[in-house]
């Protein structure tokens, strides 16, 4: 499989180059530029104390994501959504997945009554957004939480419980390849999205079969290939936060 050469050159395990450009904004609490090849996305962090009216009282505090792609993150210019007047679905699931998958990781109780909210702007797409989105706002969030613990608004030990990292896998001509890029991902057979902790626990599989279904055999092929990409990755994010 690792002899295989894709579209852009790589093996079939192989992620595009990954980058973290930490502190991207001046004004944001956390904020990271993350590029997966020639994805690149905007992960902000805004820290503010209080939560929303349900959580009021409950000593818990609060994370949630809002996601969008920019007019021209594409080949042809798609209108804002805030134009149109609604979100589109791609957009609420994707917003909810980012969400989901940081929450995994946070301890609402060590957060105390605070809230995170992590924009995740697609500045141009190739493939693997909401993997990019996810694997950036974690870092993001990792920034804001130490500003927040230096601040003295949080206080006591760290909420971040682990890290979280995300990174698609596919089936093209047969054969298993990690981290598709958009000519990968609109001809693959099979495409699926996985999400996991820095420790190697799963948060979510997200998988469809485009054409022929797969059996039991090229899950665990995925499945196995994705968990080795998230652990590369959170490599990758440690290695970011350290500097």
């Amino acid at each position: 499989m690792s002899d295989i050469k894709r579209i852009d050159g790589r093996t079939a395990p192989q992620l595009r180059p990954i980058s973290f450009t930490r502190h991207w904004l001046d004004n944001a609490e956390g904020s990271v530029l993350v590029s997966f090849g020639k994805t690149r996305v905007l992960c902000v962090a805004s820290f503010t104390p209080g939560v929303p009216r349900w959580l009021v009282g409950s000593g818990k505090g609060w994370v949630t994501s809002e996601y969008a792609m920019l007019p021209r993150s594409t080949h042809t210019r798609s209108d804002r959504e805030s134009v149109k007047g609604k979100l589109g679905g791609r957009t609420q699931e994707i917003s909810r997945l980012i969400g989901r998958s940081l929450r995994s990781v946070v301890d609402m109780k060590a957060l105390g009554e605070n809230t995170i909210v992590l924009d995740c702007d697609v500045l141009q797409a190739d493939g693997g957004t909401r993997t990019a989105a996810i694997t950036g706002a974690y870092v993001a969030l990792s920034d804001a939480i130490s500003w927040a613990m230096k601040q003295g608004h949080i206080s006591g030990a760290s909420p971040l419980r682990d890290s979280v990292a995300a990174v698609s896998v596919g089936i093209i001509n047969g054969t298993p390849m990690m981290d598709l890029c958009y000519e990968e991902d609109v001809t693959a057979e099979t495409d699926m999205n996985i999400v996991c902790t820095g420790d190697g626990k799963f948060i979510e599989v997200q998988g469809t079969a485009e054409g022929k279904p797969f059996d039991r055999a090229l899950l665990n092929e995925l499945l196995n290939l994705g968990s080795q990409g998230c652990q590369q990755l959170a490599q990758l994010q440690r290695d970011a936060l350290a500097q």
